[in-house]
């Protein structure tokens, strides 16, 4: 797919998303909604037609739909979830090799304060876009992240809990973020 000048796109790896601003050999410049401008090569962006939050509107839709359409042949019999947990919820995972290719010449102090950077940043990202549940994936190890993350999470209106075992083994803290 050719990209143009003044295409949306995504960035595949990231949640940043803009407007093309100039292509140049095989560098493209976005715009990001924040503002800023950003270079990425092509293999990195993708498209979008549709915004998310018209997407999100789409399948909330369909959902309250087929919502009636359950709760009419069920005669009321089976509590339905809240609608919270249909959402599937969005997944961070914080192992550095996924965060930087530069891991080997970073000292632990390093990698630590870039995953809880990370993690502010992908926890702030949610609350302004109002999604609900966060997966932290953050693996076992010693356990100094997951000690670091539940501080941080104290900063924020969250509720936390181990993520799905059975998915996710014991390396996952799940965040409930409470929402007006």
């Amino acid at each position: 797919m050719k990209l143009k000048k003044g295409d949306k796109v995504a960035v595949m790896d990231d949640v940043l998303k803009g407007t093309i601003t100039l292509i140049e050999d095989e560098t493209i410049s976005i715009e990001t909604t924040d503002g800023f401008i950003m270079k990425y090569s092509e293999n990195e962006l993708v498209k979008i037609g549709v915004e998310q939050s018209e997407i999100a509107k789409s399948i909330m839709i369909d959902m309250s739909y087929s919502y009636k359409e359950d709760h009419k042949k069920q005669d009321n019999k089976i509590k339905i979830k809240n609608k919270n947990d249909r959402i599937p919820p969005m997944e961070v995972d914080l192992h550095i090799d996924k965060l930087t290719n530069a891991s080997k010449r970073m000292d632990n102090y390093d990698m630590l304060t870039l995953q809880l950077d990370t993690a502010k940043y992908k926890l702030e990202f949610a609350i302004r876009n109002r999604i609900p549940r966060i997966i932290f994936i953050h693996g076992v190890g010693e356990g100094v992240l997951k000690e670091e993350l539940k501080y941080l999470f104290k900063n924020f209106n969250v509720n936390t809990q181990e993520a799905s075992y059975q998915k996710y083994g014991l390396g996952a803290t799940e965040v409930y973020i409470n929402q007006n």
